[in-house]
């Protein structure tokens, strides 16, 4: 019988959530809807020194800014609950015993002070420390102390930890679903701690063994900076006797900075002006950070940016929907090299988003806008500006900018445009345009367009000047839309108004 896919993202509540998390959270929500199986969110919240208040509910906004949708986790609940390791820590003890039992961890005494001393110590051989096979049976440790002396130490509460016992000299052979076969000797590997009786909490390596172990977890799909802890979890796996039902795991390619040297980081994006968040993030002590919700990016530009930085589709397709990045996803096709990440690449995706959705969906981001800027426009005035401007804009934000001129008449008039265009003859053209464009029978763009290019052309004027003119007295400057589309949304009313107030105040005299 076929395994059932379950994958689970299993961020940490300390801090906002950085956009590599947002592809690792991607990944596998794509990987479990291409095979029909279940996405997890899981908290990993062990870290109690790190945790940091409203970091959870940051994540979970995120994800639902995204379209990436939870099937079982804190909020949705589920067959395996609680989904928060914090609210899970009974469990992990159990597990712990049983690997100090079966003979695969130990109780570890040993105090900072005393480490401190040893490293200190090891260090100034110009050696490297490390807790392991060479100094466990050395130190305060279950491995040397009697049965007796490890229980009174416990009863008269002595703190302990409990860490793995790292054989020595074994070749560990592991497959990774990105990287292939990947071996490593464990004679270069420490004895990691699985728990510690300060807290009465698990180390992420225990937690989240027995949690993907008890979740049923079926493909672990993580960042590559966990590839170094995977000889120990495959060796968990082995301890516990879960070795048939240890999940298949995939490690992602790094997000590089933008110059393609080291790990993409906030500090980049301070220095760079981009966010590194989903979402503008307000730390406990008021630090602020950009988000690309708050930037005016879509969240499908977003998703469809993230997805691609890693993973490459085969084709020369760069734009997806969500469904179908589900129905092409596969990790044979997530590269092993880190993926530079490149600002202006996703602002290009938020254009084309923006090019692509309908005049009603831009009109209804539009009207706000227009409403903040203390300006009255119908709906359907809306639809025609942003069906005009929008091959224009990046971001919402652009369209106030790009289309203020639709409701107010141009106080001033470009120096340089009128330099260029402005002539003794300008307003004998703008005076007869005038005529045209007030007589003419319906004040639709096709109709304009038709009568002032015949007037033009029985007159046998130049088509630049006299266009350039009429763009100067309607806009004020060299930018907009074609203009008879443009006098149509303002309408003949404004149109003559706009061109008469140029002729008056350029050229009084005519």
């Amino acid at each position: 019988m076929e395994r059932r896919v379950r994958v689970r993202f299993a961020p940490s509540p300390t801090g906002p959530l950085h956009i590599g998390g947002v592809r690792t959270a991607l990944y596998n929500y794509l990987f479990a809807r291409r095979h029909g199986g279940d996405f997890i969110l899981r908290i990993e919240d062990t870290d109690s020194q790190r945790f940091v208040p409203g970091a959870e509910a940051y994540i979970t906004e995120a994800l639902k800014w995204c379209g990436i949708e939870v099937d079982e986790g804190v909020a949705e609940g589920g067959p395996h609950a609680p989904y928060r390791q914090s609210e899970r820590r009974e469990i992990y003890l159990k597990y712990a015993l049983q690997l100090v039992e079966s003979g695969n961890a130990y109780y570890a005494f040993d105090t900072p002070e005393e480490l401190n001393a040893l490293r200190a110590e090891t260090e100034a051989r110009g050696e490297t420390f490390s807790y392991n096979y060479q100094v466990r049976e050395r130190l305060a440790t279950s491995l040397r102390l009697s049965a007796a002396e490890v229980e009174e130490r416990i009863a008269r509460g002595d703190q302990w930890v409990i860490r793995f016992k790292m054989p020595e000299g074994e070749e560990v052979h592991m497959r990774d679903l990105i990287r292939g076969e990947v071996t490593m000797n464990t004679s270069t590997l420490d004895d990691k701690v699985l728990y510690k009786s300060a807290d009465r909490l698990p180390t992420y390596h225990l937690a989240n063994i027995v949690d993907d172990h008890l979740m049923e977890i079926s493909h672990v799909i993580r960042g590559e900076e966990w590839l170094p802890s995977l000889p120990l979890h495959y060796l968990l796996y082995r301890a516990f006797g879960w070795e048939q039902t240890r999940p298949e795991f995939a490690h992602l390619p790094l997000l590089l900075k933008p110059t393609g040297k080291g790990k993409l980081s906030k500090r980049d994006g301070d220095k760079m002006g981009f966010p590194v968040f989903p979402l503008r993030w307000v730390s406990p002590d008021g630090e602020t950070a950009h988000g690309y919700r708050e930037d005016g990016y879509f969240p499908e530009a977003f998703i469809n940016m993230l997805a691609l930085l890693g993973w490459n589709p085969g084709t020369e397709q760069e734009l997806f929907s969500m469904q179908e990045l589900i129905e092409q996803f596969s990790l044979e096709r997530v590269s092993k090299s880190g993926a530079r990440f490149q600002p202006e690449k996703a602002q290009w995706f938020n254009a084309q988003y923006m090019h692509r959705k309908s005049d009603a969906e831009l009109a209804e981001l539009y009207l706000p806008i227009a409403e903040a800027h203390g300006v009255e426009c119908s709906r359907q005035k809306a639809e025609r500006i942003v069906g005009l401007m929008k091959s224009r804009a990046t971001f919402m934000s652009d369209f106030w900018e790009l289309s203020d001129y639709f409701f107010a008449a141009p106080t001033e008039y470009d120096a340089k445009y009128m330099k260029k265009w402005w002539k003794p003859e300008t307003p004998r053209y703008l005076a007869e345009l005038k005529q045209v464009l007030a007589g003419a029978d319906d004040f639709q763009a096709p109709v304009l367009d038709r009568a002032v290019n015949e007037w033009m052309d029985a007159n046998g004027y130049p088509h630049g000047p006299v266009m350039n003119a009429f763009r100067l007295a309607i806009v004020g400057v060299g930018k907009g839309p074609g203009m008879f589309e443009l006098c149509e949304v303002i309408g003949r009313e404004e149109s003559l108004e706009r061109i008469g107030r140029a002729l008056r105040e350029l050229a009084p005299e005519a």
